[in-house]
């Protein structure tokens, strides 16, 4: 079946009408399917849903939300996961149930729980009823283009009217789109067409709960986070290297993939003595890495679940489009930018929201160059007047207290009408 399922892939990726034709049949049998298993099953106002990176992690927005409720006993609180078995831990609290995701019991669960927390899409075929909150946390404030806003869209699987149909299928199902800012509120109301369907109200600034961590963490959790990755006696610099993916980058078999465009072997020469490196591959990024040969000086951190962790004991973030910039500039440390293929990717892939002018740090398109940066930002960094400004246009949501906001007002319904 897995062969079978690799070659019609394949088909879909270079044949348009097979896929639309694939899609709208397995929609279809999906979509009865739900129905049938949703039959019979009442709403229940005290049970909640949630699920990350559709069911990959236990992470972002929607466990900070849970962290903030978990110990309401009047609630029933559901996590849905791929691999359930890792996550048995969440049900030493009695409130809380770990299921599969995607499967019967799930979907059932999905027709029965009042609140929908997630932080990616709910496939397709699943729509809430008029008497449940789907709250769609996102995962990022927007430096790339999304949706209806991207104008070539260089995609392995989606042209630019499949992309569009995605979204819009989308924004029929929020109840309420979480925002950190104003400027994620205008580019969020864009990309998901949202005046056309007149659901402009359904987007909430309250500030992303994910990022309550970044202002209350201790130093205890920095040391328990350092031990249990291993580099608890090191008192070398920490580099976080998270990349995002890219949207040609696909293989059948594995889904979307990322070739690392850096040479650790120079890197390892230049650094080593005095630095390490975290790398954190994006949460779509199927493939694996092999940093054996760079044992002690690159560590392979993707399949931690809480990047927040990784930011709170890091000295210097090194990225590219992905938006853990933001979120990292709360703590106010070195960022730079190792855009290499910076044409390439803004002229012919995603595009960008902002002027790369505001963000705070350098661009770097050379490794020579990357090299050099990292010495030079270590000995004389400044939390300087652009970096502030790009914090209180970005950021300024993020005081530690989002999740309390959020539950208030889509939850407790303090000051909004009961649904």
């Amino acid at each position: 079946m897995k062969k079978i399922k690799i070659i019609l892939i394949n088909i879909a990726k270079k044949n348009l009408i097979f896929r639309k034709l694939s899609r709208k049949i397995l929609y279809l049998y999906r979509y009865i399917r739900y129905k049938i298993r949703g039959m019979g099953q009442k709403v229940d106002e005290h049970t909640i849903l949630f699920s990350t990176f559709n069911g990959k992690a236990y992470s972002d927005s929607p466990k900070a939300i849970y962290n903030y409720m978990k110990n309401d006993s009047k609630y029933k609180f559901i996590w849905a996961f791929k691999e359930p078995e890792k996550y048995r831990y969440l049900e030493d609290n009695k409130n809380t149930k770990v299921i599969k995701q995607g499967t019967k019991e799930y979907e059932q669960y999905l027709s029965k729980s009042k609140y929908w927390i997630f932080n990616y899409r709910a496939a397709d075929h699943q729509y809430p009823k008029k008497n449940q909150v789907f709250l769609q946390c996102w995962h990022g404030t927007p430096l790339k283009r999304l949706g209806y806003d991207l104008d070539n869209p260089d995609n392995a699987l989606n042209t630019k009217k499949e992309i569009r149909y995605k979204y819009k299928t989308d924004a029929k199902k929020f109840k309420y789109l979480l925002s950190p800012s104003k400027f994620a509120t205008e580019k969020f109301i864009s990309a998901w067409n949202l005046k056309e369907i007149n659901k402009e109200d359904c987007v909430i600034e309250e500030g992303y709960p994910r990022n309550d961590f970044l202002n209350n963490y201790t130093e205890e959790n920095v040391k328990e986070i350092k031990k249990k990755l291993g580099i608890s006696g090191t008192n070398k610099k920490i580099i976080l290297y998270a990349p995002t993916w890219r949207d040609n980058q696909h293989q059948a078999e594995l889904g979307y993939t990322y070739k690392t465009e850096v040479d650790f072997d120079l890197l390892k020469k230049e650094l080593e003595q005095d630095y390490i490196i975290l790398f954190r591959a994006h949460y779509l990024v199927a493939n694996e890495f092999d940093f054996e040969k760079y044992k002690g000086f690159v560590y392979d951190v993707s399949k931690l679940d809480d990047i927040n962790e990784l930011y709170v004991i890091s000295d210097i973030l090194i990225t590219d489009y992905s938006s853990v910039f933001f979120d990292y500039a709360n703590l106010k440390r070195p960022i730079i930018y190792y855009m290499y293929d910076l044409d390439k990717y803004k002229d012919n892939m995603r595009g960008f929201y902002i002027d790369l002018k505001e963000l705070p740090g350098s661009i770097i398109q050379t490794e020579e160059n990357l090299i050099k940066e990292i010495k030079s930002t270590s000995d004389n960094f400044e939390y300087d007047n652009k970096y502030k400004k790009f914090n209180d246009k970005y950021n300024y949501l993020d005081d530690g207290n989002a999740s309390k906001r959020v539950v208030e007002r889509v939850i407790q319904k303090r000051g909004v009408d009961v649904i």
